[in-house]
């Protein structure tokens, strides 16, 4: 029954009124938005109806985008959130190589970051309450006693060899298959990436990006003396494949950088198809891809998406990951799975730094092997799901009319775009005199076009973010174009 109406009702209606009552629900705030809602079968007998019932009733409210489906997990309370304005891809005029500069600003936004007094609104860092600081410190006392003196020596490269072991069964589930000599442990995925445009390029060439990208990137870029030829991408699909087409037919370019898994700043996620096509057009050009994949184990769903990588056949992928996003930033531990270009990157690292850290090698690869990292994940899955939803809804009731914003299905980041006139990187200065860290997306591009966005960061929700976003908004009013 229905609130005392049997199921004789004409099957036409009969799933519009199980649709009517969920939604219901999701009004009174039973529901709220990224509330996982209950099960097709739950509901059917909550309801006494069919499961093809609640099924007809669960595409309704899709449809109608009050909720959503996600793969291998259920279905979920959509945020009510003006979704961000897809670029305009058919305007090729911009897309030419640009030399990039170092900036004062980038470097500023990242102390600030480190900085304990500000509220870290901007910092694409995850929150301590969701590490596992307790059991990492365990295992890792544990592990020096009973390794005491690898913990002490180099761990040359490639690496520790049981951290190889575990990350290339990890890389599995991403579609990867590849042995423990194919990995080269770094310190962290940003020195992989740049051991990458180290083995791929030479001063003064030319790499594809996705546009908007991850700032740093594009400071490394600069540092190496490199253009940057900015693809536009979009939430949904990521990088362009039509612009970098046309990009390709008329400059010469030496890689392609992107993040296809929940990009920085967009949080896109690229369909499968569009992987293959991005990996087989570079193939046909002998152009490297340069795959950072640091967010793809945050998905909101139950199965991790694929990597580009895993659609390599000509071993012109270099796929960069670490733990930092999930287990601990400080400890530093990423890796690369280098291809064609495997022995090169560890010439380099080896004159760079000789080897990274042992401890943390030892520590996570017992993390990895004990089945500690698969629970974690579900729970900090959940959390960034959640924190993400809540973000999203407070920036619609604090922030100006007309602010829109990603619907990212995994990470942390959200992409905020304001209304046209209001100033980034003025908003940014005054968020910092309130003691609010953000970043400002001018620093996401070498162009202008982001002079009304910001980013920002749900890795953690509570009273003091929510107020900050509360201050935010307020200081987003005053700045609108009178």
């Amino acid at each position: 029954m229905i609130n005392g109406h049997k199921k004789d009702i004409g099957a036409s209606l009969l799933y519009e009124r199980v649709a009517g009552e969920i939604a219901g629900l999701v009004e009174q705030g039973t529901f709220r938005a990224g509330d996982r809602l209950p099960s097709i079968r739950q509901l059917s007998t909550r309801f006494d109806v069919s499961i093809n019932t609640v099924m007809q009733a669960y595409a309704l409210l899709e449809d109608k985008r009050l909720i959503e489906a996600r793969p291998q997990s259920g279905y979920y309370v959509r945020s009510r959130v003006p979704e961000i304005r897809e670029p305009d891809l058919q305007s090729r005029s911009c897309i030419v190589p640009t030399t990039v500069t170092i900036s004062e600003l980038c470097h500023q936004v990242m102390h600030n970051m480190m900085n304990r007094d500000l509220l870290p609104l901007g910092s694409a860092i995850p929150s301590a309450q969701n590490l596992p600081i307790d059991k990492l410190n365990r295992i890792m006392a544990s592990e020096l006693r009973r390794w005491s003196e690898q913990g002490v020596l180099y761990q040359m490269p490639p690496g520790y060899e049981r951290l190889r072991v575990q990350i290339a069964r990890r890389a599995l589930v991403a579609g990867i298959s590849s042995g423990p000599d194919d990995i080269l442990v770094t310190s962290g995925c940003v020195e992989a990436v740049f051991l990458a445009l180290r083995a791929t390029c030479r001063s003064g060439d030319t790499i594809a990006v996705e546009s908007p990208f991850y700032f740093n990137f594009l400071q490394m870029i600069a540092e190496l003396g490199l253009k940057a030829l900015e693809i536009p991408s979009t939430p949904r699909e990521g990088i362009s494949i039509e612009a970098l087409r046309y990009a390709i037919e008329q400059s010469k370019i030496s890689a392609c950088l992107i993040i296809a898994n929940f990009g920085n700043p967009l949080g896109s996620l690229m369909p499968d198809e569009r992987k293959r096509e991005l990996v087989d057009l570079l193939a046909r050009h002998e152009i490297p891809l340069i795959e950072d994949d640091i967010y793809g184990d945050l998905t909101f769903g139950n199965d991790r998406p694929t990597a580009a990588k895993s659609f390599d056949r000509s071993d012109l992928v270099i796929y960069c990951s670490s733990f930092s996003k999930t287990i601990a930033p400080g400890y530093r531990v990423g890796w690369a799975i280098g291809g064609r270009f495997q022995a090169e990157m560890e010439r380099i690292k080896m004159i760079m730094n000789v080897a990274p850290a042992s401890p943390p090698q030892l520590a996570i690869a017992e993390f990895l092997a004990t089945g500690g990292y698969d629970h974690h994940l579900r729970s900090i899955r959940r959390a960034h799901a959640r924190n993400i939803s809540q973000m999203a809804e407070a920036v619609v009731r604090y922030f100006p009319a007309g602010t829109r914003m990603t619907h990212p299905a995994g990470g942390f980041i959200l992409w905020i775009e304001m209304p046209e006139g209001t100033d980034a990187i003025m908003l940014y200065h005054r968020a910092l005199e309130k003691g609010i860290s953000i970043v400002p997306g001018p620093l996401f591009s070498l162009s202008d076009k982001y002079s009304h966005h910001i980013r920002l960061s749900a890795a953690q929700w509570d009273e003091k973010i929510e107020q900050g976003i509360k201050t935010l908004g307020v200081l987003a009013h005053e700045l609108l174009p009178k």
